[in-house]
């Protein structure tokens, strides 16, 4: 199991080869990126700006932990950006591998509607006018 907060670009290929295992058969991936709008805010979104909670970390690590606690879940890697992200940079990578497809796309989707629900993560949208809007917060 791999888990990151980080402040740096999250790597697809990294989280993918963290869950490798030779009776792995199936691998499944979420990368949630930022997008030009928010169906929510009037205007054009230009950049993210992520903020965690110092037990961010511990966090995932448990999130990630529950996802992988069956015999059947052969590797799970899981991390999420903070700092300022533009338009198109991933925001989340989650990897499952399992012998079978249908648990990995399962356990995969889980997991990551737990880290967005219990992640203590929040995000500023930037606006192309310079305004932005806090998105997660209290």
């Amino acid at each position: 199991m791999t888990t990151a907060i980080s402040t740096t670009t999250l790597d697809v290929a990294r989280h993918v080869a963290a869950v490798a295992h030779p009776r792995a058969g199936a691998v499944a991936t979420f990368v949630g990126q930022v997008r030009d709008h928010d169906p929510d805010v009037r205007g054009e979104v230009v950049a993210l700006v992520y903020s965690a909670h110092p037990v961010a970390a511990d966090v995932l690590a448990r999130l990630a932990a529950a996802a992988a606690d069956d015999d059947a879940v052969l590797g799970v890697a899981a991390s999420h950006r903070t700092g300022s992200l533009t338009v198109g940079e991933p925001a989340i990578v989650v990897a499952v591998s399992t012998a079978h497809r249908a648990l990995a796309f399962e356990v995969c989707r889980d997991l990551v509607e737990r880290i967005k629900a219990e992640l203590p993560v929040w995000k500023r949208e930037v606006l192309a006018d310079g305004s932005h809007v806090w998105v997660g917060s209290a």
